[in-house]
């Protein structure tokens, strides 16, 4: 595939750097950069967060996406599902005429009609092997923006599998990640893995390590989440952990911490080499906006808005840590903020957006906001127009620049 696989784009950086911020940028998110992240009109301040929106693996991604677009303006693009985890960028692409082979702009499209000549984007969170090789056997043109911290963790969980050790993810079975993620392990030969979502998971594998009774019950817990013939009281003797980059950090640390203590119990520490590899495989962009909204929520808001897709990962893991200092509310876009006395939103474990009362306060409001790595600044400065809108205030800020 090396004539058409493209993954450093195409030197068009500066032709799409226009549409681009036509697109996503926002004059008012940079006037609150540089009022050093906060803005206060009347009876409102809005304290932004020091990390937060389009990260640089998210921001590559698009902007390949742009670049594209530029260099084959006459032939058919299509995407295997969505590039990122956010509505508007989406949307935005397939306003262009990007076909979605999967995911909510999928039109019925299958891979079976892509020609030699056609031309398919790879997302941010990548794809699996097998996709990968039946893009290999249509011979199209490749263009790959798989995220540079998802290829590390790759890298080691293919070096758990070729070293014998079956691969146990931090993650979310259907993430599309998480499904790129243990494909590499199951490509090496004998690869083996399994994927724990949270705490409880992970201590129903170390309860099995250290008993290995219920194995029936067992295999039945994680039928979606392990590798096929997976057998427990074989495939937990050798251990390699990584995760979904866009977990909770402190949680993925954890997990690794649980399985490592597991099979120091059952083996000894002086044999836990055999038996145990790690690596923190957590991007730096995740555990910075982690860290940051840890900051800004620990400065007393009044409440915290979080802004992202309802299906971004680490969108709610921003969300699972606010709550825990004040309410916090996920929404997508400004215009789930209804009305200053109601707000939709997705709380943290729901499947489905609610509407809450009262949620914005009388008087003087504190508020935190955030968001999530594949949230472009665009959607940030709506929210914040939104909210001194909501609270009657007005902005003083030349926002047409």
């Amino acid at each position: 595939m090396s004539e058409k696989y493209f993954r450093k784009g195409f030197g068009l950086k500066y032709d799409v750097a226009a549409d681009l911020v036509k697109d996503y940028h926002s004059v008012l998110v940079d006037y609150l950069k540089s009022s050093d992240y906060q803005i206060t009109s009347g009876s409102l301040t809005v304290k932004l967060a020091k990390e937060f929106g389009f990260c640089y693996g998210v921001d590559r991604s698009v902007e390949y996406a742009y670049q594209t677009l530029q260099k084959f303006p006459e032939k058919k693009i299509y995407l295997t599902g969505e590039i990122i985890h956010n509505p508007f960028v989406n949307k935005r692409l397939a306003d262009t005429g990007i076909k979605f082979l999967s995911g909510h702009y999928h039109k019925g499209e299958r891979i079976e009609d892509i020609e030699p000549q056609d031309i398919v984007i790879l997302p941010a969170f990548g794809v699996s092997v097998s996709l990968l090789n039946r893009l290999k056997e249509r011979d199209c043109s490749v263009v790959d923006t798989t995220c540079g911290s998802v290829l590390v963790v790759w890298k080691h969980v293919e070096r758990f599998s070729k070293e014998g050790y079956t691969a146990l993810v931090h993650g979310k079975y259907y993430h599309e990640e998480t499904i790129a993620t243990v494909s590499r392990a199951t490509a090496q030969q004998g690869g083996k893995y399994i994927i724990v979502r949270d705490i409880p998971e992970a201590q129903l594998v170390c309860d099995y390590i250290l008993s290995s009774h219920n194995t029936q019950e067992f295999l039945n817990h994680f039928k979606k989440a392990i590798s096929p013939n997976f057998d427990p009281s074989r495939d937990l003797v050798k251990i390699g952990v990584a995760n979904q980059t866009t977990m909770l950090s402190k949680e993925s640390l954890k997990v690794s911490d649980m399985i490592k203590n597991a099979l120091i119990e059952c083996y000894g520490q002086d044999n836990i080499d055999q038996h145990f590899r790690a690596f923190d495989t957590i991007c730096s962009a995740t555990q910075d906006r982690q860290d940051a909204i840890i900051d800004l929520v620990t400065t007393s808001p009044d409440l915290t808005i979080i802004i992202g897709g309802f299906n971004s990962s680490n969108t709610k893991s921003l969300t699972s840590i606010a709550q825990k200092y004040t309410p916090a509310y996920h929404i997508e876009d400004a215009s789930q903020l209804l009305s200053e006395k109601k707000i939709e939103h997705l709380p943290v474990g729901y499947s489905q957006t609610i509407v809450s009362d009262d949620w914005l306060p009388e008087g003087n409001v504190a508020i935190a906001l955030t968001a999530g790595a594949s949230t472009p600044n665009a959607k940030i400065g709506e929210v914040v127009e939104r909210l001194f809108s909501l609270k009657g205030e007005t902005l003083n800020i030349d926002l047409e620049k």
